[in-house]
């Protein structure tokens, strides 16, 4: 694959788009539709805790502790696939498997429920972890966009 020039407009425009497209994950699943489905599910239920790996928790405790996990992958994982990137020159390789883990992940927050709640919060970790795990790749793509000649460092 050709490097584009610096400030290409195709690098740019790919770039925007890929920034357009995650913002809907960001959108969805972390603001705005999913915490209501997610609280509306338990409180239909009439649940306000869960028993999950035989210990009693606090329902609304439970997404939390599950995204506090992911975080935790993506900070350990993170430094180590950004390193082996680098040295390799893959980095779209581990954006793309990241993205596409997250795109699945979310496709499977379609079955979440509290009857399989295991599946449904192993899809919400994947969800979480493919979406911030492609996000620190996608970092490494930012445009480098020429500056007028007093910016430049």
């Amino acid at each position: 694959m050709n490097n584009l020039a610096r400030g290409d407009k195709k690098l740019l425009n790919a770039w925007a788009f890929y920034d357009w497209a995650n913002s809907v994950y960001s959108l969805t699943i972390v603001s705005t539709i999913f915490p209501i489905f997610y609280g509306l599910l338990f409180r239909t239920a009439g649940l306000t805790h869960i028993v999950l790996f035989g210990m009693i928790i606090k329902s609304t405790s439970v997404i939390a502790f599950v995204t506090a996990l992911a975080f935790a992958m993506v900070v350990v994982l993170s430094p180590i696939l950004s390193g082996i990137a680098d040295y390799l020159g893959n980095k779209k390789t581990f954006m793309r498997f990241f993205c596409y883990m997250g795109a699945l992940s979310s496709i499977g927050l379609y079955w979440f429920s509290l009857e399989h709640i295991y599946f449904s919060l192993f899809c919400y970790f994947c969800g979480v972890l493919g979406f911030w795990g492609s996000i620190v790749f996608y970092n490494s793509y930012l445009p480098d966009i020429a500056l007028p000649k007093q910016y430049d460092a």
